[in-house]
Formats: C-alpha cells, structure tokens, sequence
C-alpha cells in the first residue's frame, strides 16, 4: 500500500534523481510515475541486454514507412499500433482525397509532423502547420486538403479525449485553452458529382455512405463539441530547476487508457548534480511510444521521424553515452531543446505486421552486414 514513508537501504543518493556518482538511477513503478515507486540504484546500465521473444517492442523511422494515402488518393492511413483502448496510425497524403472520413469508433487526435493546409469539417475549415494537433470527435465527418506532401500520426481513442485536471496550476497551464483554433461556420459547395462518399473509419468491417449532395452542408453550430486544432509552440512547459520532473507534468491529453504528453524545449536543469534526463525505468504498467518531431539533446540532433515502441517490463531510457555528455556539458548548455511526443497506453500496444517485419529486415540486413 501507498506511505508518506519510504524507506532507503545500501549506497543511495541523498535526494532523488542527483548526485547519482557512478550510480545507474533505475526506476520501478506503478501507474507510471504515480504510483508507489522504488528507485534501484545500480551499478550497470540496465538497458545494455539482448531480447528475444514478442514483447521486446519496435524502433521504426516512419518516413520509411508508405501508406497506401501517399501513393494512392483513394488509399488510407497505415496502422502501426493498436490495443482495445486506441490505434495509432500513420497518414502521408500528399493529394486531397475524393472522399470523406466519419471516425465511428472513437475521438482522433493527429499530429502533424510535417505539411500544411487544411482540414474540412462540419463545423467549417481547420488551416495545419507542422506542430499543429488536429482534434476530431467521434462521429464528425471531415477531410484533409493539403498543401504539400504531409507525415501524420493518428491516434485515435474509443473513449472521448479530454484535458487533465488542472489541479494546483490552474487552468491556464500546461496550456491555455483561448489559443485553440476553433473553426468557422462554412458550407463547403459541391463541385457537381452525382454522389459524395464518406468512409467510416472503424476497428472492424467497412462501412460507407453516398449523399447526394456534399456532406458538409452546414450553414452554423452552437455547442461545447467541436474540432479544434493546438500548435505545441503555444504549449507552456512546466519545469524545475533543481530536479527533472516526471513525464506526467507535460500531460496534454488524456483518454481512458491512452495519455499524449508533449517533452518540449526548456531550461535545463540548473543544479549542480541534478540528472537533466529521465532516468531509466520499466514503467510496469504502460507501454510507451516516443516519436521525435526534431529539436536536440545537448548538442546532439534527435532524428526527426523516429518512433520507439517500449513495452511495459522493458527497461528503457536515454542510453547512457548521453548522460554522460549531458553531465560532461553542464557548464556548456543551459537548455534541453528536444521535440518529443509521447503515447503512453495501459494496455499493451500491439504492432501490427508492417512494424515487425520492417524491424526485422533491418536486424537482418545489420547482420549481413
């Protein structure tokens, strides 16, 4: 059970998270980082082992990953991850599509990663940019009108998506809710086809509608549901002099079982001793994606395009080469100006077969080599 107390035994720093002198900061927790927690403190980096099995997760540059939308304007975005709480898909359209989507199985939140234009709803148009979360409720039917050749991630959630609690900072922070971007009223014309398709975007089956007359007909709207779009620049980054903070304090958005962070630039930590990186765990009861928007670590470049899948019970974390350039620079750098998005889900994610095979051909194509 949870206690005020906790205890230390052997060789541990004075405080959490500093002073590590040599120490391999190894976290084991419940409910992410809000549960009952220990922090083992060891001597070797516990990322450093070989994995065999199903459950050992999937690294994956997505920009070399096609979707049928890129190639094709009739095709759709490529599924990468999925559990019964979400689906985490893949969009590279480059064209307008001639039809219209109805997510029919749950709430869409896409990042944009790279590409602009924008997005036509019922409740009117949407104008994206890199950096630009587009949210889309259940059941509104929209298309995408891009300008340039686009890279968006998807994740879409059965339950509906919702803001945390603003608890003690109040609720204009992390993010203040006046800088969303609220569509419109707009009726888009017809351009003179016989009918106008809409797909549904559902988990099962294949369901589509013909109008005979442009889906987006509507002449105004009222309410407290609607689309809305949110670019991270606009995102206030919560953060500590002293210690690196939990994951948690950068929540955006959060649906039952699935949470979408942003780890954005920021001050570095100023304290002396402080670890400016996350330390290593195995949160044991979520799985976590990262996806690199870009930015840099201390000098070094994160690859933009990137996505690492880690399952819980896997240890994971920054490798240790970096923490040490981290602490080598301290008097170098004064900021952290990485670009992160991150997914963490209570259920475990599955990849689907495009994601494991492709990682699998790069481990065997590594070994030829």
């Amino acid at each position: 059970m949870e206690s005020f107390i906790q205890h230390r035994k052997g060789r541990t720093p004075r405080q959490v998270h500093r002073d590590l002198e040599g120490l391999k900061d190894d976290e084991l927790g419940r409910y992410g980082f809000t549960g009952r927690t220990a922090h083992l403190y060891r001597r070797n980096d516990p990322t450093q082992f070989r994995a065999v099995g199903t459950h050992t997760g999937v690294d994956r540059f997505v920009t070399e990953l096609t979707p049928t939308d890129q190639i094709d304007p009739s095709g759709e975005p490529l599924l990468m991850f999925y559990n019964d709480d979400c689906r985490i898909s893949l969009s590279r359209r480059g064209q307008a599509a001639p039809f219209w989507f109805r997510p029919v199985d749950g709430d869409e939140l896409i990042f944009v990663h790279e590409g602009s234009g924008y997005f036509e709803t019922e409740f009117g148009r949407l104008p994206y940019r890199p950096g630009d979360y587009i949210y889309i409720p259940k059941g509104c039917t929209y298309r995408q009108i891009p300008d340039d050749q686009s890279l968006l991630l998807i994740i879409e959630a059965v339950d509906e998506y919702r803001a945390p609690e603003p608890g003690v900072l109040g609720r204009f922070f992390p993010f203040d809710s006046s800088l969303v971007g609220v569509p419109e009223a707009e009726v888009f014309e017809g351009d003179g086809r016989d009918e106008y398709e809409v797909r549904f975007r559902q988990r099962e089956g294949q369901t589509t509608l013909f109008y005979p007359f442009h889906p987006l007909d509507v002449e105004g709207w009222r309410g407290d549901l609607f689309p809305f779009t949110f670019n991270i620049s606009d995102y206030d980054v919560i953060t500590s002099e002293s210690v690196h903070l939990p994951p948690t304090v950068h929540l955006f958005m959060q649906a039952t079982g699935v949470y979408v962070m942003n780890f954005l630039p920021r001050p570095a930590e100023a304290r002396k001793g402080a670890e400016r990186l996350p330390w290593y765990h195995r949160n044991t009861d979520f799985d976590e994606i990262a996806f690199f928007h870009g930015g840099s670590l201390f000098g070094a470049g994160m690859p933009p395009g990137f996505v690492s899948h880690a399952p819980q019970g896997i240890h994971h974390g920054i490798p240790e080469r970096a923490r040490e350039r981290s602490r080598r620079k301290f008097d170098e750098f004064d900021r952290v100006e990485w670009k992160v998005i991150a997914i963490d889900t209570r259920r475990r994610l599955i990849a689907t077969p495009v994601m494991t095979e492709s990682a699998q051909a790069e481990v065997q194509e590594e070994a030829q080599v």
